[in-house]
């Protein structure tokens, strides 16, 4: 190996240009040939610049040449780091990507990436921010090795692998390569944009899946595997292993036993192979024939039609016997594109959470869905209608039945992809679409007006009215439509519905710094907390933000926005109802009902870190709270926590780590590097360690309640752990907190690291899961000076707060 070494070549591709490509290696072999200059390894302390060194490793086998570096995304001046494939020819003219570090978060020119003397593996953007890690430091890592299947893998004295990028698999799997369950393959947004897609992969304790993104994921591939004696394996991970242009899946088995099921048919071949999950949900085997990739197979149609892709039409489009693609009724829906009509359909008038009366149904007869799922069973057909009519946010209703019309299944979705006709006399149901949309109470209100335009003097009064009104509109009843232009947006709700669901605004559950909070009851039974905005200064700003943050997002520790309403001036957000309100009158002295088990705290703990780690990393785009407190985690029944109020959220695209703001939040919540303006998902990860010292110590950040030199928690916790005394700081109030004394210290190394001053070291809240499941260590160097004068400034400056009792929204303070 060679710790010294620099690439010097010139080799950056952009995978859509295969003559940029071909001219990129021929001018690399103008300074020397590839293999002479490139290693498959390299030591500690190697950096490599985004320049005019886009190589890193490479690594030649029999049947393909594997490099590792950097590579531009279409005519993007932007670039990921990634491992790619090509030929074994000297000057290979098309590469294909099979694995990047950073596909939602692009580099550009300049980017720098360092295998630090500690053994981890850093991305650096132009401007100094971490991009993407390997979280290696402290564990003995020596060196870096492509190996021969395309794995890169960084590695101990012991030759044992310590991070492999085998086991973060982004949309490709090589020859050999594994997917274990827990972890899932991700399509890209297109060929030239390698963001994360609407498809996934993933393989249970059941059989293999294919899940296109929606609130709830839909499932449109499902290889259930059954299993036959006893499960003897159970205590280890199932996987499926691409080999021979197949998939095998050893879930009740385990190898050299023959798979359980193997999807492909196994044929030994000699050349490059890899698979892929392509952008419209294709599972793809690719071979290098000729000095070309070439489509090998495809394992997913031998379980899923042309028409039973979800996006082989669009949205709410119809797919025929012979692939072509129409809308339900150019009544009520129109195509978005005329001369591409596999783009889908959009509503011309927008579904709204108004009255039954006000909407109705377009009948399609023998036409289906392709991820069918029963929501309700030995039902008649009404009461499938009624069920998506009572459901604000069902947009079809599905049923299908055999020989029993007053027994069939019905399916609601949320979402409607492409559905599709059958053949009713080979299908084995008898199917029905119902497509909810507006009424067509319109049609007889335009009778009346059709007749009355003849009258001059009705169409001039009608013409000064409408002038008075436009002119009297606010900024506010402006913004109505574009409301309703907003994307991927929730339900809406009448403010008449509201206030029926309310009973007129009258069960008061607390008051927030943005408005009140609301206890409703809807149609259904279902309990609701309707947050009302006020104070038009800001409203607008919140409004938009949490709307169009959270609209669309569905993970168990968030709580879910379930609508919104936007009429005239007014502003209200609706939400599920968290019975057990919020968790600072669970863990503060004189302000809980009742003292929390240490593991109940545990879970709590772990929960809020899942939450946020979806809004970090899982989500389309990247969402970052701004303003993670006690009052903002709320318990539902059974104590899940959940993350809520994004009413202060900043919505950045994942390729933008770093977004300038003004300072927002609250006091002793703040991280740092708000005084420079410097802000990343690192501000929550600070946030999160103050509210888990909170829950470990049981009192406040700032408490005055407290002997003056022990009002910021802060300065104690540095103290004690100066002192080796932080036995002492742990909740006092819970005999069981005391007996797992031991544990709780542990925890509050957890809080150490998320509380680094330098928000670069801190962790992932990807990285909190691992070490609260067990699956990686704590940081061992860690900066323990944790208190800063600006801090206690501000502490010092936080009013008592208004609790409300069974929901909380808090709003800004």
């Amino acid at each position: 190996m060679h710790s010294s070494y620099k690439c010097s070549s010139v080799m950056r591709i952009s995978s859509s240009t295969f003559f940029f490509a071909f001219f990129a290696i021929l001018m690399l072999s103008c300074y020397s040939s590839p293999t002479d200059e490139l290693y498959p390894t390299a030591n500690l302390s190697t950096t490599w610049t985004n320049d005019y060194s886009g190589l890193v490793l490479h690594r030649k086998t029999d049947v393909a040449q594997f490099t590792c570096g950097f590579i531009g995304q279409g005519n993007n001046p932007s670039y990921v780091f990634a491992i790619f494939i090509s030929s074994t020819s000297e000057y290979p003219w098309q590469y294909e990507i099979v694995w990047s570090a950073n596909r939602d978060n692009p580099v550009r020119d300049n980017a720098i990436l360092n295998f630090t003397a500690a053994g981890e593996l850093i991305l650096q953007d132009v401007d100094g921010r971490i991009v993407w890690t390997t979280n290696t430091t402290g564990k003995s890592v020596v060196g870096m090795n492509l190996t021969d299947a395309g794995n890169l893998v960084l590695f101990d004295d012991q030759r044992s692998v310590v991070w492999q990028s085998f086991d973060h698999p982004t949309d490709c799997l090589l020859p050999g390569q594994k997917l274990f369950t827990g972890q899932k393959l991700k399509s890209s947004v297109s060929l030239t944009n390698f963001s994360q897609g609407m498809f996934s992969l993933q393989l249970t304790n059941e059989g293999l899946f294919g899940y296109v993104d929606s609130n709830p994921p839909q499932a449109y591939l499902s290889r259930r595997v059954n299993p036959y004696g006893s499960d003897t394996y159970k205590e280890r991970r199932r996987y499926m292993r691409f080999l021979n242009g197949s998939l095998s899946l050893f879930i009740y088995s385990s190898e050299p036993s023959d798979p359980d099921e193997m999807i492909g048919t196994r044929q030994a071949s000699s050349a490059a192979q890899y698979v892929k999950l392509m952008p419209d949900g294709r599972l793809q085997v690719f071979e290098l024939q000729f000095e070309a990739w070439t489509v090998l197979t495809d394992l997913t149609t031998r379980f899923v039609d042309e028409c039973s892709y979800p996006l082989a039409c669009g949205r709410n489009s119809i797919c025929s016997d012979n692939q072509q693609c129409s809308c339900p009724t150019t009544k009520y829906f129109r195509p978005i594109n005329d001369r591409q009509p596999n783009q889908g359909c959009s509503a011309i008038t927008n579904l709204t959470c108004n009255s039954t009366k006000d909407q109705g149904f377009i009948r399609l007869e023998s036409v289906t869905y392709s991820t069918f799922t029963t929501d309700k069973e030995r039902v008649n057909l009404e009461t499938c209608k009624q069920a998506c009519l009572n459901k604000c946010e069902c947009k079809a209703a599905f049923f299908r039945y055999n020989s029993n019309a007053s027994s069939g299944e019905c399916f609601l979705p949320s979402e409607i992809f492409t559905m599709m006709t059958v053949d009713p006399f080979l299908y084995n149901y008898k199917v029905s679409a119902f497509i909810k949309v507006q009424n067509a109470r319109s049609h007889h209100s335009a009778i009346i007006v059709g007749s009355t335009i003849g009258s001059f003097v009705l169409l001039v009064a009608i013409g000064v009215i409408v002038y008075v009104v436009y002119r009297r509109k606010s900024d506010e009843e402006m913004d109505e439509e574009y409301l309703d232009q907003v994307p991927r947006m929730p339900n809406r709700f009448s403010y008449e519905e509201l206030k029926t669901v309310t009973e007129d605004f009258s069960k008061k559950l607390g008051e927030g710094g943005f408005g009140s909070v609301f206890e409703g009851t809807l149609g259904d039974g279902t309990k609701i907390a309707v947050k009302c905005l006020e104070g038009l200064a800001h409203v607008k700003k919140s409004f938009l933000a949490e709307v169009q943050s959270i609209g669309s997002i569905h993970h168990v520790n968030l709580v879910r926005l379930r609508g919104f309403c936007a009429w005239k001036s007014q502003r209200l957000l609706v939400y599920d109802f968290m019975s057990n309100g919020s968790l600072d009158k669970w863990i503060y002295l004189g302000n809980r009902e009742h003292v929390l088990e240490w593991e109940c705290r545990k879970k709590i703990i772990l929960d809020i870190a899942k939450g946020l780690t979806y809004l970090h990393e899982d989500c389309r785009q990247r969402i970052i709270h701004l303003d993670i407190k006690p009052q903002n985690i709320l318990l539902d029944d059974d104590f899940n926590a959940r993350v809520s109020d994004f009413g202060l959220s900043k919505l950045i695209d994942k390729n933008q780590t770093e977004v300038m703001t003004t300072i927002k939040g609250t006091p002793g919540y703040i991280a740092p590097e708000w005084w420079s303006s410097i802000i990343t998902e690192k501000v929550d990860v600070y946030s999160f360690g103050i509210v888990l010292l909170e829950i470990l110590c049981g009192r406040k950040i700032f408490d005055r309640s407290q002997p003056e030199e022990s009002w910021h928690l802060l300065s104690v916790f540095q103290k004690c752990w100066e002192q080796g005394t932080l036995l002492d700081i742990v909740d006092k109030h819970s005999e069981d907190m005391q007996t797992n004394g031991t544990e709780v210290v542990e925890m509050m190394k957890m809080a150490s690291w998320c509380l680094q001053t330098d928000y670069t070291r801190r962790p992932s809240m990807s990285s909190v899961v691992k070490v609260l499941e067990g699956g990686m260590n704590i940081e061992s160097n860690l900066d323990y000076n944790f208190t800063d004068p600006r801090l206690k400034k501000n502490c010092s400056q936080e009013k008592d707060l208004t609790p409300l009792l069974p929901f909380v929204l808090s709003g800004p303070r």
